[in-house]
């Protein structure tokens, strides 16, 4: 199902369908009987119809307005010099953009200017290294910028442009995995091969070996193929998904594949970055520490406030220097190298006192050999720090910075954890800190983790050490795809939630692959949901949300298979048998509304959460089945003793009746195990409705009066 259908595609889906065509053919049929009264099952398939259209129509006006947030925007330059954020759609060749930090490009440009712009270009070229961007230089969309800015000329727009590929890459992406949905189709393909055969054999049968006249042969054809089309179990899964991507885009989550509703309640495993899951993704300055003792503390404080405010483009770690540092126009800076992926820090230089000094912040191995200094700031790093150096020749100050841990983030683990579900950490960052960050969090088995490039490549291999570890660093874009491929293999149910580039193949692969909103434009059309909040906290409610919906429709799975089994049982036993079919139309859609129909729709509904285990068919035939062969074998059993005792058509008719409601309320009862309180008025309700209708109607439904039937049995026992 794809969640973004247009109203045609609905209304074509839920209209021209061959089970609806089958039912206008044998309501053709009923009409060609005279016994028009038997239609009754029409009113049925058009309600539903009508019911699905409009559900459907309803949460595409809900879906189409919460897609505008995620639509690709780009900082267009106008002619004035004024910068205004436009919906990539309008731009046109010949357009100037700005490009800055974290800016996903949807369009191929060409560099105007650039003060050390950097490009992700790994969905390109498989390189996961940044390139430098000089004037002239090509940008190419699906690349990303990682430091600097710049601005740039658009040459390449629409299907001319790299994102055109992209789209078409998402289109191509593994689709989430839906076992209910593949098993349902899997019944409806073979019932829809046997209805044609067993009707035709059915009809000869009732005709010429029962001896029916042609109108009530042709209706009790009707009646035993009618009662075999699982129509309604076809449209209650339409109805319950699509009514779940609603639930759930009130939610701000934006389901772009019905199935993933699905893989979503069934994920064991799930997969996710540090960043925005465990953390902020901010970082928050906690100390200070001079290690020259030669130079004045106040004045290396004051090369800190110029260098935190020194670039216009900001990051993680401007955003935290400049929350701790205050502004200060004291240095006087001749020259600017913003940050580089490739040399690992930024600097500046300042003109004092005639001279020029170049004072550089960084990462403390690329910017000195003083093992003392190394030392001291890998202590820190093992505590789940990040540390940089301020240095001018010889080391200055190390400037320690942590993570923001979220506040919900213990909360959320925990609500995992009591779910079943284990929760993985694939992060680009150092092992331990991602592991001391994680404890930090309360993530349970944080203290297992492992450098994944010391992980074997071979799949088998990899297989065995995936589930020694909780916390896996220094992972590569293709060895998270790796990871997750290989817990699929292990027969798990996958979720990947990620945000950027480098998460693109592990989403495209996994089971359920979730992206935030703030991510970039690769992750979300690669994903099947997307976040709209960029939220991980928001997954417990929408994970609830689909464990109720799936759990639902597998209750009520039950109902409907159950009709379908005993259909085909008894079409297949009165052959054999060469007896008239037990029901009539109108009788099934009695027992349909009352037993199936009606509760269907209430317990579709009902608000709850269940652990969803794997195996849809096994689940549900473990009721269904049993209850199929005990009312095919009691209806058998009644038309062998009508042969031996001769109770009459009426009679057997109505003692049919009652068998098969007895039946299909215990089905309905086992069903609402454990019983709540809306749970019993339901039963209570479709039961006192099946018995009325058979007491105050019995002329109508082609029965005999229950209570002059019993009196008479008891008679003719007597």
């Amino acid at each position: 199902m794809d969640a973004s259908r247009s109203r045609w595609e609905i209304i074509a889906s839920h209209t021209f369908t061959y089970f609806n065509f089958l039912n206008f053919f044998l309501a053709g049929l009923i009409i060609l009987s005279g016994q028009q009264k038997n239609m009754l099952f029409m009113g049925i398939v058009i309600t539903n119809a009508l019911i699905g259209i409009l559900q459907e129509c309803k949460v595409k006006k809900l879906i189409d307005a919460l897609s505008v947030v995620t639509a690709t925007k780009a900082k267009r330059i106008a002619e004035n010099g004024m910068v205004e954020e436009v919906p990539i759609g309008e731009l046109r060749v010949g357009d100037v953009i700005r490009v800055s930090i974290g800016d996903q490009l949807a369009v191929d440009c060409e560099t105007v200017t650039s003060q050390g712009l950097e490009v992700n270009e790994s969905l390109l070229t498989g390189e996961s290294l940044a390139v430098l961007k000089r004037t002239g230089d090509k940008l190419y969309s699906g690349s990303s910028a990682v430091a600097g800015t710049a601005t740039a000329r658009v040459l390449h727009v629409g299907e001319d442009n790299y994102a055109a590929q992209l789209v078409k890459k998402a289109k191509t992406k593994r689709r989430a995995t839906s076992e209910m949905q593949i098993a349902i189709k899997r019944i409806i393909k073979y019932v829809g091969y046997a209805i044609i055969p067993i009707g035709i054999v059915l009809y000869v049968i009732q005709r010429h070996v029962a001896e029916n006249p042609v109108s009530d042969s042709i209706v009790n054809t009707v009646a035993g193929v009618l009662g075999m089309i699982p129509e309604g179990l076809v449209l209650l899964t339409s109805i319950s998904f699509i009514l779940g991507v609603g639930r759930l885009a009130k939610k701000n989550a934006l389901v772009q594949e019905m199935e993933a509703i699905e893989a979503l309640a069934r994920v064991n495993v799930l997969c996710l970055d540090k960043t925005g899951t465990i953390t902020t993704g901010e970082l928050k300055v906690e100390e200070m520490i001079y290690t020259n003792p030669a130079w004045d503390q106040e004045k290396i404080y004051g090369i800190m406030e110029g260098i935190s405010y020194a670039f216009e483009e900001t990051n993680a770690t401007t955003d935290a220097l400049r929350r701790y540092f205050a502004k200060s126009d004291k240095l006087k800076i001749i020259e600017k190298k913003p940050f580089s992926s490739q040399r690992k820090y930024m600097g500046i230089t300042v003109r004092e006192s005639g001279k020029d000094r170049e004072y550089r912040l960084g990462a403390p191995e690329y910017l000195t050999g003083d093992r003392n200094v190394i030392a001291r700031a890998e202590r820190f790093a093992a505590e789940g720090m990040r540390v940089l150096l301020l240095t001018e020749r010889e080391s200055l100050a190390l400037v320690v910075l942590s993570d923001v841990i979220k506040e919900d983030a213990p909360e959320t683990f925990r609500f995992f954890r009591e779910k079943g579900v284990d929760i993985k950490i694939l992060s680009g960052d150092n092992p331990l800190t991602v592991s001391i960050v994680g404890s930090r969090a309360g993530l349970e088995g944080a203290e297992r983790y492992v450098d994944a490039r010391t992980l074997p490549e071979n799949m088998k291999e990899l297989r065995k050490e995936i589930g020694k570890y909780t916390v896996f660093g220094r992972v590569s874009p293709e060895k998270k795809q790796w990871i997750v491929k290989a817990f699929e293999e292990e027969d798990k149910v996958t979720g990947m939630v990620g945000d950027g580039v480098n998460d693109v193949l592990a989403l495209k692969d996994a089971d359920c692959g979730i992206a935030m909103a703030s991510g970039s434009d690769a992750a979300k059309q690669s994903a099947h949901i997307v976040l709209l909040d960029s939220d991980f906290s928001s997954m417990k409610e929408i994970v609830n949300e689909g464990r109720t919906i799936i759990s639902n429709i597998e209750r009520v799975s039950v109902l409907y298979l159950t009709k379908t089994l005993y259909s085909i049982l008894l079409c297949v036993l009165f052959i054999i048998l060469g007896q008239t079919y037990p029901f009539i139309p109108i009788q099934l859609s009695l027992i349909g509304a009352t037993a199936i129909g009606i509760p269907s729709f209430v317990l579709a509904l009902e608000k709850h959460e269940d652990t969803i285990p794997r195996g849809f068919l096994r689940n549900v035939l473990r009721i269904s089945l049993p209850a199929a062969v005990l009312l095919a074998g009691s209806l058998a059993a009644v038309s062998v003793l009508d042969m031996l005792f001769h109770f009459g058509e009426v009679a057997v008719s109505t003692i049919n009746m009652l068998v098969a409601g007895l039946v299909s309320f215990g089905v309905l009862i086992i069903v609402c195990i454990p019983m709540s309180r809306i749970r019993f008025v339901l039963c209570v309700t479709v039961i006192s409705l099946f018995c009325a209708a058979m007491i105050l109607f019995p002329g109508f439904f082609s029965i005999a009066p229950v209570f002059e039937l019993i009196l008479s049995l008891f008679h003719r026992a007597g």
